[in-house]
């Protein structure tokens, strides 16, 4: 039976990622050693953090005034750093767009010295889309405006970003990075865990402006970002193994057309399910038409009882990890850059055959 890993994170990765990573495991680059034994401070690594980055520039099109760190603690310690490093004795202004948004807002409160404010939401449609936001909006002395690029849980994205005038906008993009058009340019800070479209879990990638970088040390100098850069985020023993893993896919994503050729084939994954869903009786989706995320889509019968069984019926025929979030219910697809269009062409298959043998109308 063929098994098609629907997680949305730790995610699925690329085959041919994980097949050079097996043969490099006992013997990297003639050293008789794996990268797991590697000192972090020799040639031999140094190389693959360097190549990392490389690639990163490269296919992000990151400018040399932006810093690229490899820092640990997932998105969810990023979500009390950034308010530290960035917002001391200042405003944080948050959109609120989902699940991800809200912990984010959460986190950022109980940082000293930091005034929060939620100056959009969407909350009022059980966060089925993107407020819409105006420069008016946004005090021009706010630290930041954060927001979520994609909603993990309740599958809503940005279709085009909020204009902020000269206060920086920093983004949470852990599930749609390599898989969107966005310039790095039009931030002033990126923040993304791994283990969605760029690794395994383990590893957390921070695209930082010069500018940005606190200017006095932080009282935990492993939260201090300018330490960090500073040091090449080899302050102290980094994730070795997951930015390895990090690399090769990196390299990947380069052999498939970079991240323009991504995008290509996620929306062409994404669309081939949409139009299932659009075209069911039974399956429905809740997010508005232009916040549609690419990455994960969530959908519902309308009865409970019969999502549970669809997840029932869904593993016994190997699609894994179906079953939507705990706080939402129903079913998510999570597409990421390496999940195989073959999987979607079978989920749809089985969509339309669940459908014929329970019925139902939307």
């Amino acid at each position: 039976m063929i098994v098609y890993n629907f997680s949305a994170g730790p995610a699925v990765l690329p085959k041919e990622v994980l097949q050079k990573a097996q043969a490099e495991f006992l013997n990297y680059a003639g050293s008789e050693m794996s990268v797991m034994e590697l000192s972090h401070r020799s040639s031999l690594y140094d190389q693959i953090i360097k190549e990392a980055e490389h690639l990163l520039r490269e296919l992000m099109a990151i400018p040399d005034n932006y810093h690229v760190l490899f820092l640990q603690g997932g998105a969810s310690l990023q979500f009390s750093i950034i308010p530290l490093n960035l917002a001391q004795g200042k405003k944080a202004l948050y959109i609120n767009t989902g699940a991800w948004s809200k912990k984010a807002i959460s986190a950022a409160e109980q940082v000293p010295g930091v005034e929060v404010e939620v100056i959009a939401t969407s909350e009022d449609q059980n966060f089925t889309y993107v407020p819409e936001v105006t420069v008016d909006q946004i005090d021009q002395e706010a630290a930041y405006v954060h927001i979520t690029t994609n909603e993990t849980i309740g599958g809503v994205t940005y279709d085009k970003l909020p204009q902020t005038g000269e206060v920086p906008l920093v983004a949470d993009m852990s599930s749609n990075i390599l898989a969107n058009d966005f310039k790095v340019t039009d931030f002033g800070l990126i923040y993304a865990g791994a283990q969605k479209n760029l690794g395994p879990s383990g590893v957390t990638l921070v695209i930082i402006r010069d500018d940005l970088l606190n200017k006095e040390p932080i009282f935990a100098p492993m939260l201090d970002f300018a330490l960090q850069a500073k040091n090449r985020s080899l302050y102290n023993t980094p994730p070795t193994y997951a930015i390895y893993i990090m690399k090769l896919v990196l390299e990947w994503v380069k052999a498939q057309g970079g991240v323009q050729g991504m995008i290509e084939k996620d929306q062409a994954k994404a669309q081939l399910l949409y139009q299932a869903i659009d075209r069911s009786k039974l399956f429905s989706n809740p997010v508005a038409i232009n916040n549609r995320s690419i990455t994960n889509i969530p959908f519902v019968t309308g009865d409970e009882k019969l999502d549970q069984l669809f997840n029932k019926e869904a593993l016994v025929a190997g699609f894994q990890n179906l079953k939507g979030h705990r706080s939402v219910g129903g079913m998510r697809a999570s597409l990421y850059n390496a999940f195989p269009y073959e999987g979607v062409e079978a989920l749809v298959d089985f969509m339309q055959a669940f459908e014929q043998k329970y019925g139902g109308e939307k």
